[in-house]
């Protein structure tokens, strides 16, 4: 597999790649039924989902470009004005304990910052365990319930960041 890792803008081409990882990575983690982000519309059209004001979304591909994983920002539905959401945020198994996970993530909070948002939320599950070490590690701190309105009440871990 090639070692170097890039990422870039998602890209309308890049929506088959990144809907697949979704569908594969989410029921690795048991995140298959309803209340999951699997289920949401945008999943079969990122590109466009994520090429609305506040909102990008990045892929990671390899040498060969060939689609890896993917993450971006967003409003949050349902939720007070400054607040975005970290979505979809996730990587085939190749890539994972890379850093390209810490990399993405500080790109998507660099954009939320330039953009003018005060707190970034995410919701995650209590099996990524690994993908909590590196929200905690960022300064993401519990929650105790959810926010905003994203309907994704299968998810049982919430965290915020606040974006100073």
């Amino acid at each position: 597999m090639s070692t170097e890792l890039k990422l870039r803008p998602i890209e309308p081409r890049d929506d088959t790649a990144v809907a697949a990882i979704i569908r594969k990575v989410m029921p690795e983690f048991g995140a298959s039924g309803p209340g999951f982000a699997i289920h949401d519309p945008e999943v079969n059209g990122m590109s466009a989902a994520y090429g609305r004001p506040g909102c990008a979304y990045w892929v990671v591909e390899d040498e060969a470009g060939r689609v890896l994983g993917g993450g971006g920002i967003a409003p949050l539905d349902g939720g007070e004005p400054g607040v975005c959401e970290l979505r979809k945020m996730y990587f085939l198994p190749e890539v994972r304990g890379r850093g390209v996970g810490e990399r993405l993530l500080r790109q998507c909070l660099t954009f939320a910052r330039e953009k003018g948002y005060r707190t970034c939320y995410l919701e995650t599950l209590e099996g990524m365990k690994q993908a909590q070490k590196l929200y905690q590690r960022l300064g993401f701190q519990p929650l105790c319930a959810p926010m905003g309105a994203t309907g994704h009440f299968g998810c049982d871990r919430w965290y915020a960041l606040e974006l100073r």
